[in-house]
């Protein structure tokens, strides 16, 4: 009797994005990096809204507890495999968002539940095209235990013609979409290598 192929292992990717504003071009990334996740076995991608977080204040800790909004995004991040960023960059800044970093600030607090997690994090921005915000989460996940892929990296002009999204920020362009299921490759391939170490 012929061998059933085993299922490959499922991998449960986050996906956090910096910019809060519904036609965002790194929330279409995210968009585009969930639909090509449908073609990629075993792996899984679920947005998770950062919005609804309070600005980070120790003062709303109790009794080593967190609100509620906070404690159901810390749970999003503890029980996935791995996280998944759209960085955006504003005003030629080395510095990552306001609302990405209260969100990795919350997650961060005790126990930190970024810790051990690999991570891949693309850009959609101006000139720079987003390097600089990217470097920054970088330095930030050594900090925190958070592990991100070296290669491939992945920036891209958002006001670069011909454009790589519709009006809707919707991405179109296939060497683009291309370029970003890489980056999920090579996302999936390293979460299984580092769950291999800690298993």
């Amino acid at each position: 009797m012929a061998e059933v192929a085993a299922a490959p292992p499922v991998i449960k990717v986050v996906a956090l994005c910096g910019s809060l504003r519904t036609g965002s071009f790194n929330r279409g990334l995210i968009r585009a990096a969930m639909e090509i996740a449908k073609s990629i076995n075993g792996l899984e991608i679920e947005y998770v809204d950062i919005s609804p977080l309070p600005f980070l204040n120790t003062d709303l800790e109790v009794n080593g507890t967190y609100p509620e909004v906070v404690e159901s995004f810390r749970l999003k991040i503890r029980v996935a495999d791995s996280v998944l960023f759209a960085s955006p960059e504003y005003n030629y800044s080395f510095i990552v968002q306001g609302p990405l970093k209260n969100a990795i600030d919350w997650a961060s607090r005790p126990p930190n539940v970024w810790a051990d997690k690999a991570a891949a994090v693309v850009s959609a921005s101006g000139g720079s095209r987003g390097q600089r915000s990217q470097y920054h989460l970088r330095q930030i996940g050594v900090f925190l235990d958070l592990h991100f892929i070296n290669k491939p990296e992945f920036f891209l002009n958002a006001h670069q013609t011909p454009s790589k999204f519709d009006s809707d920020r919707n991405l179109i362009d296939d060497s683009t979409k291309e370029s970003l299921k890489q980056v999920l490759l090579s996302l999936y391939a390293f979460t299984l290598r580092l769950k291999g170490k800690r298993d």
